[in-house]
């Protein structure tokens, strides 16, 4: 018996690829495209016919998210290739059905804006009948017609296109001149990669006296307010190349920089900043003086997401500029009331911005001049002296201890440019932690620079003040709401300020300086971006608010800009 023969199959291998080979295809099927097929890949309907009720019964037991889905049919080969898929995803509101039956309405339950239904036959169960009557006809509130849906319930995603919104274009604090050079451009993500470690600063000399702080304010919360007290004592604002002080340490050849503690903490907390400033630089032989033109007024909410704008309208008491000047009379008069006058710390020098005559009327505070090494090396004379503040002194366990003192102030929490911020007369006893995370977030340049400078007045701590409105629509009437205690240091750390980036900030700018020739510089802060320039300007810029003094001048009371707060 002869064996059964069996052939293999003749296999054609494609060399180039997956697939029939091209030579064995004839010529009619040669330009098809090949979609692989496997038993995993769907096989959908290229059209539905059922009619509209099928089709609700067929959907009725489909998840949400296939229902999202379900007219987006696929063709044979899915997922493979997309040669061969049909994708239908029409918008099925263009058809309509023709159907006489009258669509059932639906019972409205009318509701009170507490969410407690109306009894029928009320008033208010009248008027909600007489509103819902109205919509239902395609009234809205604005008096136009075929609109079902009332203009006052369209809901806005917050913060998603506000073009009605005025623009936050804001003004640079000084007018630049056509004769003025740029010539540095930092941007502020550079000046946050400085990093400079600079020992504790030295006393050189202190001046003034100071009032022992009263302990009677550390029990004051929001059921036992205080009225915050006007008062009628004036401070004088003197900056660097005024001083004379630091004239005459000048001159003994004591530092090649000065400046003031509100100078150094704006340029040592610059990237956190958002509104514009501007210091001027004088370069007179080998030394630089840091200057202010005018008063540091304390901002408020400057790094919220949503900060205060400027309207135009001048009674706006919400504006940045109005808020700015009631946060400056604010920590000047809180300042005041929180300390004794019967008990005096006496320092070693008098106050040298004012006379015997003058003292009663004005702020009593006391300013010491601290000496810091900002060399790298032994060979850089780099010595930076700094006049600070002082503002009141506590005694504790192991003695007297010396603090700064600022306050925090709440004008309306409901407002535009609040921040989000908590309503402290019933979050601040319970949810002290919130309200300073809050603040931390919406001020974090200004509490920075209040850091900063308690620490280069080596204070031992920073006694926070929280003041609100006693009505949010009055700006002149507030009320002490509580007062914490902070060590500077700590406090720093907590907002994540880096003293060390800080005094980088300071060495980068001091070297930039002694670079250019002797003359007059301008560091302008861009009013809309995190940018600083360094300006040339001419000598005579400014010429008025900071006159050459010669040798032997004194003061004259004109020269000085005074704050009165009434």
């Amino acid at each position: 018996m002869d064996e059964p023969i069996f052939k293999l199959p003749e296999i054609i291998d494609n060399e180039n690829g997956w697939g029939p080979s091209p030579a064995m295809l004839p010529e009619k099927f040669r330009d098809i495209p090949y979609a692989p097929y496997s038993k995993a890949d769907k096989l959908g309907r290229i059209a539905d016919w059922s009619a509209p009720e099928q089709k609700e019964k067929e959907t009725a037991g489909r998840t949400r998210a296939s229902y999202r889905y379900r007219d987006q049919y696929t063709a044979y080969g899915y997922g493979a290739s997309s040669a061969f898929t049909y994708t239908h995803a029409e918008d099925e509101a263009s058809f309509s059905v023709v159907d006489n039956r009258s669509a059932a309405q639906k019972k409205a339950s009318y509701r009170t804006t507490g969410g407690t239904k109306s009894r029928p036959g009320t008033r208010n169960s009248q008027r909600q009948q007489r509103n819902g009557q109205y919509q239902r006809l395609g009234v809205t509130s604005r008096g136009n017609t075929g609109n079902k849906t009332s203009a006052v319930n369209v809901r806005r995603r917050f913060g998603w296109k506000d073009y009605d919104k005025p623009q936050r274009a804001r003004d640079a604090s000084v007018n630049v001149g056509p004769e003025w050079q740029v010539l540095e451009e930092i941007e502020f993500n550079r000046l946050s990669k400085l990093n400079l470690d600079v020992d504790e600063g030295e006393d050189i000399s202190s001046h003034g006296f100071l009032y022992y702080y009263d302990k009677s304010y550390d029990r004051v919360n929001t059921k036992t307010e205080k009225p915050l007290l006007p008062n009628e004592r004036v401070r004088y604002f003197i900056t660097t190349s005024k001083d004379p002080i630091i004239e005459q340490l000048a001159k003994d050849d004591e530092a090649t920089v000065f400046a003031t503690d509100t100078i150094l903490s704006l340029l040592m907390c610059a990237p956190r900043s958002v509104y514009p400033w501007d210091i001027v630089i004088n370069r007179t032989g080998n030394k630089l003086y840091f200057d202010k033109r005018s008063n540091d007024y304390v901002s408020v909410n400057e790094n919220a997401a949503d900060p205060p704008i400027e309207t135009g309208d001048k009674d706006n008491i919400n504006s940045p500029i109005a808020l700015s000047m009631e946060a400056t009379i604010i920590n000047h008069c809180f300042a005041m009331q929180v300390v004794n006058e019967s008990e005096k710390y006496e320092f070693e020098k008098p106050n040298p911005f004012a006379s015997s005559d003058d003292l009663e009327f004005m702020t009593p505070c006391a300013h010491r001049y601290r000496r810091f090494d900002l060399g790298i090396s032994e060979e850089e004379d780099v010595r930076l002296i700094v006049r600070t503040q002082l503002d009141s002194v506590v005694k504790t366990s192991t003695g007297d201890s010396l603090i700064t003192i600022k306050a925090l102030n709440e004008f309306d929490p409901r407002s535009q440019g609040a921040g989000g911020a908590l309503d402290w007369r019933q979050k601040l006893d319970t949810q002290r932690g919130a309200v300073v995370a809050t603040e931390m977030k919406n001020n974090s340049c200004k509490l920075a620079r209040w850091a900063v400078q308690s620490i280069l007045a080596g204070a031992d701590q920073m006694k926070l003040g929280y003041v609100s409105r006693a009505n949010p629509k009055d700006n002149r009437r507030h009320a002490i709401l509580g007062t914490q205690y902070y060590k500077p240091r700590d406090f720093a750390a907590q907002m994540n300020m880096s003293v060390s980036n800080g005094w980088g900030i300071v060495r980068t700018v001091i070297d930039l300086c002694m670079k250019l020739p002797e003359g007059r510089y301008v560091l302008l802060k861009d009013p809309n971006k995190p940018v600083v320039r360094l300006y040339s300007v001419p000598p005579n810029t400014f010429e008025i608010e900071f006159p050459l003094l010669d040798e032997g001048d004194e003061l004259e009371e004109e020269d000085e800009e005074v704050i009165e707060t009434r």
